[in-house]
């Protein structure tokens, strides 16, 4: 594999694992809020019935978000590297 297919897999897989994982969250909160008519605690990943306060993704993943997003970044480096190049 060449450094920018291994660039290019780097750039957009943490992106859409992160993504996922977003939206998984989102739709417990959204089934919690909508159809139970309840409020989602952020940091047990619950439904509760009194009001919990909201807590960023970042702040309850840190290592997640962080490293994927500088899985990204050294996939956008070697996509330039791969790109910069010259083919033989």
């Amino acid at each position: 594999m060449t450094a920018t297919r291994v660039g290019l897999l780097l750039l957009v897989v943490p992106i859409l694992v992160l993504l996922g994982l977003y939206f998984v969250e989102l739709g417990d909160i959204r089934q919690c809020q909508l159809v139970d008519q309840g409020h989602w605690d952020y940091l047990v990943g619950a439904c509760r019935d009194t009001p919990q306060p909201f807590v960023p993704w970042i702040i309850r993943h840190p290592w997640v978000v962080n490293g994927g997003l500088l899985v990204s970044i050294v996939g956008l480096g070697l996509c330039m590297l791969g790109l910069y190049r010259r083919r033989r």
